[in-house]
């Protein structure tokens, strides 16, 4: 039974309004004397009236925020289990490198005299990134994972412009892929063509084959793949596509469950995107800071974008210009992410190369461990043979009974996770997409896996009604998510009366 509490608090959780029915324009945490003497620049621009933003007192202020911060669910608190958008622990050891202050104070104007150990860090950065993939060249500016399927796309379009076949737009992308894969080929200016994937969850060589022709571009192909799957004749489409006059490009988005195992330079992949979060333990979410440098082959070198590091004389130099290269342009201001420069190589040292094949091993056997807990309970599409990083779930089998996966992603929120990943990958009709990534212990996985399984038993016992007033204990309960994504209430306005108490939704 869940008690209601007079104050709306739950145990130690505060209840917390939103800031604009709390605060009010009276109040503040600041007093200052009106300027005396000073001329007004503003012109006819002043402000009328009082700016009505709510003020509290500093203490005010601070619990607000605390009160907020305790709603969030974190990785800090308990396992992500986020499937393709892996949550995983950030190492204190990072966060500590990264605040050094060589590293945290740099401005981006600074003269390249006066930075470089930020440029041989880079440098350093980028060595091993091309070391691990086996690919010749990489841009490290790009700031983000689909920022990095940009440039690789933009340096396709731009090696088929050098080769005079600008006619090529066609983009082999499968229907199981990251959204952004089709999205960043249209942005790039290429026509996107759907293929086909197998019974076994991965993508079907004869669709592909069947599809080659003059004005092909490029494929774009994720491996391991969204399903968990590693693609078994990615050797054989990368053959095909470079017959065929294109370039493969790699979603290197899962690369964490390969990484010091396979390089994909071996796999005839021509560009790469690699998300530092993912793989190499930066941190992920709230909008960045991020980072997804792009690897390239030799065939795409030449138009990586500017600028470029370069040693000339014992000195580093960031040059815009550089012979024999045909680079197609800048990616953004400035050259990067230097915190996540920082974070990505503290992780790479700190591990070493068996460090990194056993983050790739340990990925994996997390994966397969909740695989082999759960597969009794729910339908796994693809389960018959192992996994690589993540567990692919649908509810074909609890469907029937009355509970959907929103159901079960609900009722995990009362149980104190975060929910899985729902509905995606597309090609999996109410897929539940589950990553523990290599940082959990056993014991974790356990804790996760004895939930679900008490879950399944729950809808094997009836009780429906259960899992469709799930969740309860959160601070707001189910919400209709597609009303507020096509209404969404996004401005207060505060009502008539002089207290302010009164707030209407616009």
């Amino acid at each position: 039974m869940i008690t209601e509490t007079t104050s709306g608090n739950r145990g130690l959780l505060q209840a917390e309004p939103l800031i604009f029915e709390s605060g009010h324009a009276t109040g503040t945490g600041v007093d200052l004397p009106e300027p005396k003497g000073t001329p007004n620049k503003l012109g006819g621009l002043g402000r009328k009236a009082a700016l009505d933003l709510p003020g509290f007192s500093e203490p005010e202020t601070m619990r607000h925020y605390v009160r907020l911060s305790q709603k969030n669910y974190a990785i800090d608190l308990g396992l992500f289990p986020l499937g393709s958008c892996t949550m995983k622990h950030n190492p204190r050891l990072n966060e500590r490198a990264a605040r050094f202050e060589g590293f945290a104070d740099l401005h981006p104007l600074q003269p390249t005299s006066t930075i470089q150990g930020a440029l041989e860090l880079m440098d350093e950065l980028a060595h091993w990134l091309c070391t691990l993939t086996g690919m010749p060249a990489v841009a490290l500016s790009p700031k983000a994972g689909a920022h990095g399927e940009f440039c690789g796309m933009l340096a396709i379009k731009a090696a088929l412009e050098a080769r005079g076949e600008s006619h090529r737009k066609r983009v082999l992308v499968p229907h199981s892929a990251h959204g952004t894969n089709p999205a960043t080929a249209v942005a790039a200016g290429f026509i996107v063509d759907e293929i086909e994937g197998d019974e076994d969850g991965r993508v079907d060589l004869h669709d592909v084959t069947a599809k080659l022709g003059p004005d092909l571009a490029a494929i774009m192909i994720t491996n391991p793949n969204t399903c968990g799957l590693f693609e078994p004749d990615i050797k054989k489409i990368a053959d095909a596509v470079h017959e065929a006059g294109a370039y493969f490009y790699c979603d290197g988005a899962n690369y964490n469950a390969i990484v010091g195992k396979v390089r994909p330079g071996d796999l005839g992949v021509d560009a790469m995107h690699i998300n530092l979060h993912k793989t190499f333990s930066t941190p992920h979410g709230g909008g960045g800071p991020g980072a997804g440098p792009t690897v390239l082959s030799a065939a795409l070198a030449p138009f990586a974008p500017v600028p470029h590091i370069v040693l000339k004389g014992g000195t580093r130099e960031l040059r815009e210009h550089m012979a024999g290269t045909q680079a197609f342009g800048r990616m953004c201001a400035f050259h990067g992410q230097m915190g996540m420069f920082t974070r990505a190589l503290t992780y790479m040292m700190s591990h070493g190369s068996d460090g990194l094949r056993q983050v790739a091993e340990d990925a994996v056997l997390n994966a397969n461990y909740l695989l082999a807990r759960l597969k009794p309970h729910f339908t796994a599409p693809f389960g018959e043979r192992p996994c690589m990083h993540e567990v692919l779930l649908d509810d074909s089998s609890i469907k029937p009974k009355g509970v959907e996966t929103i159901d079960m992603a609900k009722a995990l929120l009362d149980e104190g996770y975060h929910p899985f990943t729902t509905y995606f990958p597309l090609v999996v009709h109410g897929a539940m997409l589950i990553e523990p990534t290599e940082t959990e212990p056993k014991r974790e996985l356990d804790r996760f896996a004895d939930v679900m399984i008490a879950l399944a038993e729950r809808v094997n016992a009836g009780d429906v009604e259960f899992f469709k007033q799930a969740p309860k204990l959160t601070p707001m309960r189910r919400l209709d998510d597609t009303l507020a994504a096509r209404q969404p209430k996004l401005r207060w306005r505060r009502g008539a009366n002089d207290s302010g108490a009164k707030v209407a939704a616009e």
